[in-house]
């Protein structure tokens, strides 16, 4: 199983997992497929502190990600 830790960076996690990308469109991250924006602001961004400034609900988020076939760590 594939692991997301909700400590890395999103551009860490991206880069780990590059099909987290179109995941996370999905569910309204919408910058998180431009690049510049993955390698700048996504060195520093979490998924929850992007959750927080999005105002997307953390669970959704973990619940699309674990049926998406990965085991969320420090959640």
């Amino acid at each position: 199983m594939k692991e997301i830790d909700l400590r890395k960076s999103v551009f860490a996690l991206t880069e780990l997992h590059p099909e987290i990308i179109e995941i996370m469109r999905n569910l309204g991250f919408k910058d998180i497929g431009n690049p510049v924006v993955r390698r700048t602001a996504g060195k520093m961004m979490t998924i929850p502190m992007g959750c927080k400034m999005k105002g997307i609900a953390m669970d959704d988020i973990v619940k699309e990600l674990e049926k998406q076939g990965y085991a969320i760590l420090n959640n």
